[in-house]
């Protein structure tokens, strides 16, 4: 990658642009830059609402939803389909459209909506891309975290402009291990293989939604468990934490699809040595 041209990436409501130095504009597709712009359309949308002023309905899985959900969601939908109109699409609020296109975007206006509501800053906007069934590309905006991440497939991961590196600690009784959803893995036999990995961890976390991958993209943390996810939560962020030289499996240590229910992300040596342990419990 050449690293000669400055680019510039503004957040509204953030008091500064973020300063991309590292970053060669040139190498960023034409998808990465429409859904880089979705995702500041989308934090607009959902400040804007942060401080309360919406209501919440209920969906048929019993999670909330709020008008920021849907008009987050329908401003992605916008931008993505004005720019690529033969694109699928499937977003969390709307559902799929063209499903069986060869390029399909995978979107969570706000994943996390549940802290949302609560006002918890860990909710994000989600955008993918997956190209004949592999994640390619993904953009991940911890909105009121300032944080911002992206991935292209061969062009490496990048928060706030810096490249993302994954830690290289392999010893499980060094790692710092984040956990997230576990009910599935709760209600198993894996509950006491979690167990062993929890028993030997030099540290364990439950930082949760987008910010555990940030952090285990960063190197800040080794790995990342949970049982019970969708497609829509992760897309984006496997393939960030993969281009920053990680693993990221369900985990039975297969590749993310449309099914995904579980994640064991890690770097590759603990990756190997937490997928024996873990495998065969949950889908």
């Amino acid at each position: 990658m050449t690293l000669s041209r400055k680019m510039l990436v503004s957040r509204p409501g953030c008091r500064h642009s973020l300063s991309v130095t590292s970053f060669d504009e040139n190498s960023a597709s034409g998808f990465l830059r429409v859904a880089l712009a979705a995702a500041s359309k989308a934090a607009e949308i959902s400040r804007s609402y942060y401080a309360g002023n919406f209501t919440v309905t209920t969906k048929d899985d019993l999670t909330p939803v709020t008008q920021a959900d849907v008009e987050c969601e329908q401003a992605i939908r916008e931008i993505i389909l004005t720019e690529f109109p033969d694109h699928g699409f499937y977003g969390e609020e709307t559902g799929q459209t063209q499903a069986d296109a060869e390029d399909l975007g995978l979107v969570d206006p706000i994943d996390g909506t549940k802290g949302f509501v609560r006002q918890y800053p860990f909710f994000s906007t989600q955008i993918a891309l997956m190209h004949h069934g592999e994640i390619v590309l993904g953009v991940s905006s911890g909105t009121m975290m300032d944080e911002l991440a992206w991935a292209e497939k061969g062009q490496g991961a990048w928060l706030n402009g810096k490249p993302l590196k994954i830690s290289r600690i392999d010893d499980p009784d060094r790692a710092a291990v984040s956990v997230g959803n576990l009910k599935s893995l709760a209600g198993s036999n894996g509950w006491a293989s979690l167990g062993k990995i929890v028993e030997r961890a030099d540290r364990i976390r439950g930082y949760g939604d987008f910010y555990h991958y940030h952090l285990l993209a960063s190197g800040k943390i080794e790995a990342v468990i949970e049982s019970d996810v969708n497609i829509l939560d992760i897309a984006a962020l496997s393939i960030i934490v993969t281009e920053a030289g990680g693993v990221f499996t369900n985990l039975n240590g297969e590749k993310p699809t449309l099914g995904i229910r579980s994640v064991l992300a890690a770097n590759p040596s603990l990756h190997a040595k937490y997928v024996k342990m873990l495998r065969g419990y949950v889908a």
